[in-house]
């Protein structure tokens, strides 16, 4: 739903402007006070009251009007005490103003390419939103949908959202798992793991965690997690982990070449113009830093180290030499002869 009408006189002490809220029916005050229920759980009516330039009595008697349509508002009592919206067989009502339905659907847009087909699960919950929507709002917000075309993300592998949702529903319980698990080269095997966290990474879905097979820590694509069991062990994750950091670091480790690459700049320099899972920085000195990482991919990472904007002397892996030659030949090649002297065209770099 959305309530723009009703939320446009809003005002540093109510919503009460020109008389609106004096003109308000019973059902459309009850509503207001949901989406404030929803937004400052614990609310008291009196701040209610306050809130909608009413009476203690009367946003008691709106509370009332939700609990008889199904909503199941909770109350508690005592100096912490207030209102908030409990768990019920219903879905509460959601109200979104325009610029909330707008930036959800483009959000959509952005993140799932397949947003128009109502047969996936996004494109059918999009649906709904959007048909619940006033029509002036959901005109703008169809506009959006059907006619922006974003490029897919060729990278992006999107998993199975009941096999996600369970390893989400684990990591929170900290509840060992067993696995279903496919290599990228097709291999299927089973595995159990402690799972710490689901990470979105550049839009691929990653499951970090220890293996007890391997005795050490893992992340696994979640699209080619094919079943997952819930397990009665629990676990403990490791203390102050950070998911995403952890997975970066993970993710530079372990592939066929080692690699070591001496940069003439200071550590933070070099970490804004490379991404953070080629490897780790260690600073050298207050103008040098060691890159130390892994790949299985000595031209990709060639072409990542070309990013660094200053100069850097590969210590370790011939293939990655080789890489960064060929790499150099290209580029230099690529420019052509350039005589001395030569005026620009005075067209803007781009």
């Amino acid at each position: 739903m959305c309530f723009d009408s009703l939320h446009c006189g809003r005002s540093g002490s109510g919503y009460e402007r020109d008389g609106e809220m004096a003109e308000a029916s019973p059902t459309a005050r009850a509503l207001l006070a949901l989406e404030l229920i929803q937004g400052s759980p614990g609310i008291t009516a009196d701040r209610i009251a306050v809130k909608l330039g009413v009476s203690d009595r009367a946003a008691r008697r709106y509370v009332g009007i939700l609990r008889e349509a199904g909503i199941p508002i909770e109350s508690l009592r005592g100096p912490y005490g207030g209102y908030r919206v409990g768990r019920g067989l219903r879905l509460a009502p959601l109200m979104f103003t325009a610029a909330e339905a707008l930036g959800l659907v483009m959000a959509v847009l952005d993140g799932h390419h397949a947003a128009d087909d109502p047969a996936t699960p996004v494109g059918s919950a999009l649906g709904k939103i959007m048909r619940a929507l006033p029509d002036p709002v959901a005109a703008q917000a169809e506009a959006v949908r059907r006619t922006t075309a974003p490029a897919p993300d060729r990278a992006a592998a999107r998993p199975d959202p009941q096999t996600t949702a369970a390893l989400v529903q684990a990591c929170s319980q900290h509840r060992r798992i067993r696995l279903a698990y496919r290599t990228e080269a097709g291999t299927e095997w089973l595995a159990e793991a402690d799972p710490w966290a689901v990470v979105v990474r550049h839009g691929r879905w990653y499951l970090l965690c220890r293996s007890h097979a391997a005795g050490a820590q893992r992340a696994y694509r979640i699209d080619r997690i094919g079943r997952v069991e819930m397990l009665d062990a629990t676990f403990t994750p490791p203390a102050g982990l950070d998911p995403v950091t952890t997975l970066e670091q993970h993710l530079a480790i372990g592939w066929d070449h080692e690699i070591e690459v001496i940069i003439h700049a200071p550590a933070e320099a070099a970490a804004r113009c490379l991404p953070a899972a080629i490897g780790r920085l260690e600073p050298l000195d207050a103008a040098t830093c060691r890159l130390v990482g892994s790949t299985s991919n000595p031209v990709w990472y060639a072409q990542q180290l070309a990013l660094i904007p200053e100069s850097y002397r590969i210590v370790s892996c011939p293939d990655l030499k080789d890489a960064a030659r060929v790499l150099g030949q290209r580029l230099t090649a690529a420019a052509g002869t350039i005589s001395r002297g030569r005026k620009g065209t005075g067209r803007a770099g781009r």
